[in-house]
Parts: structure tokens; sequence; C-alpha cells
């Protein structure tokens, strides 16, 4: 164990603190964690075959880990033998710089945040083990275990798969224990700030932490933390982690898990697994100081659900891939729940599920199969802008990355780097 020693870690972090650019993707689902990059001058149609593979490198371990990119690094979280291991890679090439490891559990799932401010990277292995480690070295910095620290749950047997939130100087994850379903951890340090208790949530899924991340909401006025907990929809306040409002209707009994997009006073969410649904809330404050989110529109399953890889807000228009274990392209306008067009083909249903980013108005799906298609984000109409196959080495299940100009592909030990510039 490395005792956290403040000095030398202020050391450490003054000579690697950089700025986010827009070169950067740091955390899941980018800066903003809306899986929308704002590069342009990226390439509007993909050549027959795809972009160009510009490089790929091996030695990522197993896993469903996506990566983050800041300054010359490159994160991810691998299997490398039994146990899990973070890794840095250098951002030209993809040579491997350090291995750390985190804990045991197997192939993990979530994807590395690193912080701008500090240099520092926090991870989480499946079993629970969250490590915070020095981006420049690997190094580990300090180590907690939701199970043990905070009697955390999940709430089905694929292993934590969350992406830490850093907000300020606070850190915010997941463990899913009935009095720390979500905790704010100082990040330097990793000592306790607040946690949320939320022992009773209702009846709809099941008790613990779902396979989600949190994202920032300024509902009512209000600044809150919304994650999909195994129970639904939750939001707890910033400042002291109480618990505003639930919402359960779309949660499953198996995973919840795509990222809740947020928009002014809504809250939009969706679950798959043909037992969850799609729903729009409007968060409201009353007058005696509570919360109220009023379901403005309900869809079933079998009308619209999002299985695990994600949906993008564009202005008015939510992007994604309807169905379970499907990835049918869809545009919806959020408020109104208007379904603009809903594609279906042979490729398509042969594809299964699809992770989808956002980039200078195009929408990269990458399928399970190993599809990979560029798809205009437009409401007028399904436009094809080209795709590509690889060869999978396990499911394409971690998310799409763009960063200064490329598209990064995890899959399996490999990585691989197209240039869409």
């Amino acid at each position: 164990m490395i005792h956290f020693n403040p000095l030398k870690l202020l050391a450490v972090s003054a000579c690697f603190m950089t700025v986010t650019v827009a070169n950067d993707w740091p955390t899941w689902r980018g800066v903003k964690r809306d899986g929308i990059s704002h590069e342009t001058g990226l390439l509007k149609q993909w050549p027959e075959g795809g972009p160009k593979l510009l490089w790929k490198t091996q030695g990522l371990g197993n896993g469903m880990s996506s990566v983050a990119v800041l300054g010359d690094r490159i994160y991810t979280i691998g299997s490398v033998g039994k146990d899990a291991a973070m890794i840095g890679l250098s951002l030209d090439g993809g040579s491997v710089l350090w291995t750390t490891p985190v804990g045991p559990g197997g192939a993990p799932n979530g994807t590395p945040t690193a912080d701008p401010d500090t240099g520092m990277v926090y991870g989480l292995s499946k079993s629970g083990d969250f490590i915070c480690v020095e981006g420049a070295t690997g190094k580990e910095v300090w180590k907690k275990n939701f199970g043990q620290d905070y009697a955390g749950k999940m709430m089905s047997g694929w292993g934590y798969s969350e992406s830490p939130l850093i907000d300020g100087d606070r850190l915010l994850c997941t463990p899913g224990g009935p009095e720390a379903m979500i905790v704010a951890l100082n990040k330097k340090t990793g000592e306790l700030i607040w946690k949320t208790s939320a022992p009773d949530l209702g009846s709809r899924g099941r008790d613990g932490a779902g396979y989600s991340s949190i994202v920032i909401s300024q509902a009512a006025e209000t600044k809150q933390y919304i994650q999909l907990t195994g129970r639904g929809v939750i939001s707890v306040a910033a400042d002291d982690g109480r618990l505003l409002w639930n919402y359960g209707k779309v949660a499953n009994g198996t995973a919840n898990v795509p990222t809740p997009l947020i928009k002014g006073d809504h809250v939009f969410c969706s679950s798959g697994y043909g037992d969850g649904g799609s729903a729009l809330l409007k968060i409201s404050k009353k007058e005696d100081g509570s919360f109220e989110a009023t379901e403005v529109y309900y869809y079933p399953a079998n009308k619209l659900q999002n299985h695990h890889g994600g949906l993008v807000l564009l202005g008015d228009y939510i992007y994604g891939g309807h169905g379970h274990n499907q990835g049918m392209p869809f545009c919806m306008h959020m408020l109104t729940g208007e379904i603009k067009w809903l594609h279906k083909s042979d490729d398509i249903s042969k594809g299964k599920s699809a992770a989808v980013v956002c980039a200078d108005g195009h929408l990269v799906f990458r399928y399970e199969s190993g599809l990979v298609k560029l798809i205009e984000a437009t409401p007028d109409e399904y436009r094809d802008k080209g795709s590509f196959s690889i060869q999978n080495r396990g499911p394409s299940w971690p998310h799409p990355v763009i960063a200064g100009g490329k598209l990064y592909l995890r899959n399996g030990d490999e990585l691989l780097v197209y240039g869409v510039k």
C-alpha cells in the first residue's frame, strides 16, 4: 500500500496539470458526459472500407472499458492475469507506459476518469476496488473498496461498471449501499465528504447500483447529481447528498445501463431487457422545499428502449439505438416524444446493440458484431454516411471515442485508432 503524501502529490500534480481541450476525452462519454465531441473538420462521408487505420496497439488486457484521453496519455482498465489493472499508454502510437494493479474480479467494465486539474486518474474493478493513481507514473495514491468501506451492492452479477465523476474538489461514485448509494469523496485523499441514504426506492428493478454513471443537473435551479440505479433514476443534492427524488418506472430487474440525458429542468431516461422503457421527467421544486419528478411521457419497452449503447442529445433531438440486444437507429424530439425516424436494415439487425457518440454533426454507431457506421445527425431522415467492420476480440461493447481527429475503438486486448479528420 502506498500512503498518501500531500507534498509529493502536489509536486507531481504541478508538473502534470493541463487544460481540457477539444483533443481530450478525459472521462466516460467525453468532457460533459453527453457523448458529444466538439471537434470540427471531420469526415462527412467515410470512404469505402472506412477511415484509415493509423495505428493499433496491444497489451490492454481483457474488458469492456473504453478509453480516456488527456494530454499525451491514454488511460484504460483491463484484466492482466486474474486481476484488473489501470493502464497508461502513450498518445503517440499507444505504447504501454505503466500498469497498476486495481484488484481481483476479472475483466473490468468501467472507463477511467482523468482529472485535468491534478493529473490523477481514477478507476474501478468489477469487484468494487476503487483506485486513484498518478497519471504520469501510475503510482497508487489512495484506494477504497465499495463493499468493505460503504457496504456497497450491485443490482446483478456483472460487477461494478461505473466511471466516476469529478466535480471540483470532489469525486462522486455509486457504491449502491442502502446508506451509501452515492458517496462524495475528497478527490485528492479519498476522505468521505457525504453519503446518500436511500434504503427504499420502490419495488421496480433490484436493490443496489446499476451499470450507469453520474451526470450533473441544474434542474429547478438546484445543483443535483442524477444516476440510474438498480431501482431506477435517483437525484441527490450536490451540497449534502440528500435524496431529492426518484423514479422507478424504467427500471428492469436485470441491468439498468444507459446514462440519463439532461436538458434544463428535464431528465430523459431509458433501459432495456424488455422490461424497462423510456421516459421524460420534468423536475420542479414545491413550496415546502421538496422536489418532484413529473412524468411528461413514458414509452414501454416495445416502443422505445435502449439496451446498453447509450443515447445522445443534440439540440432538441435524441439519437440512439432502439431495441433489446438491437441498435436500430432512431431520432426523437426530446420534449414532445415524437419519433422522427426509426431505421431497420439487415446489417443492423445482425449487428445487435450499438454504442453511440456524436461529433461534427454525425453519429458513430459501434455495433456488438464489429460493424461501425457513420450516420448524419439530422431529424429529417436516416442518412448512412459509410461503414466498416473490425474483427472482434469479444463483443464490441466498449464505447467509441473521438478525440484529436481520431476515432478510438477498444477491442479486447487491443486499441484501434483511425484518422477521421
